[in-house]
């Protein structure tokens, strides 16, 4: 892989069940060190991307093709409400999806050290709050150092401090070489922490760049107002509405 080639990449990727198309003719460069971030309105596909992106499901049309160095696991992926099995702890929890690419209870461990839970080694994973749950998640999809770490809504539902505390954390694995693809509605962490943004809307890419290049690119001044001023689904069409009335 040069340093020009994406570790990973969709190219005209489509995605429907039955007749219902979910995805459009996308095409996304997944790049090492960096935090790409996917935003756009509820129910415009961004997890049916993350996922089929992830391997989990297969497109229906397109390819997605993988670049990066052979691993035991070269892809890690948190889901949108990650669940874990009752009665054990966490770092039990976390030394059993180890074993699974041939580490053990040190790597554990470490990523649990990695997210900043050490202190909640020892918990029923049960006790957990949704945040720590959420780190928990994270700190599983890192497991085995996959070069490409995937996160549905990793901020969903947390207070302030944690919201940062998460976007922090992939700008950690980013800085060390990983790469990171998150969704989020929260646009100012986005902005702040994002080396790429693409912007989905009714299932097809409608913006992709640096923050500040897409700002510059639409005259505006923060991401929501490139996000305002892309999508042009039915979220937009509301607000017009709401204005106007």
């Amino acid at each position: 892989m040069t340093a020009e080639t994406p570790l990973l990449e969709a190219s005209n990727v489509d995605f429907a069940y039955g007749d219902v198309t979910i995805l459009r003719d996308v095409s996304v460069p997944i790049r090492s060190a960096a935090v790409t971030a996917l935003i756009g309105p509820n129910g415009t596909g961004k997890t049916t991307l993350l996922r089929t992106l992830a391997g989990l499901q297969e497109p229906t049309g397109g390819a997605i093709a993988y670049h990066g160095p052979a691993a035991a696991r070269e892809i890690g992926y948190l889901p949108q409400q990650p669940e874990f099995r009752p009665g054990f702890t966490v770092l039990e929890t976390l030394a059993f999806y180890a074993s699974l690419v041939g580490g053990g209870r040190d790597e554990a461990v470490a990523q649990l050290e990695r997210v900043g839970l050490a202190d909640a080694a020892d918990r029923p994973v049960e006790a957990l709050s949704g945040g720590m749950t959420r780190l928990v998640g994270i700190a599983q999809a890192t497991i085995g150092d996959p070069p490409l770490v995937v996160l549905d809504e990793p901020a969903s539902g947390l207070d302030p401090g944690m919201s940062k505390h998460v976007f922090s954390v992939a700008d950690e694995l980013a800085a060390t070489g990983t790469a990171v693809l998150l969704s989020s509605h929260d646009l100012e962490l986005v902005e702040r922490t994002a080396d790429e943004v693409v912007v989905l809307d009714g299932g097809t890419v409608v913006g992709r760049g640096n923050p500040a290049a897409l700002c510059d690119r639409l005259e505006v001044g923060s991401l929501e107002a490139v996000y305002e001023e892309s999508i042009v689904g039915d979220l937009r069409r509301v607000r017009v509405q709401g204005e106007t009335a």
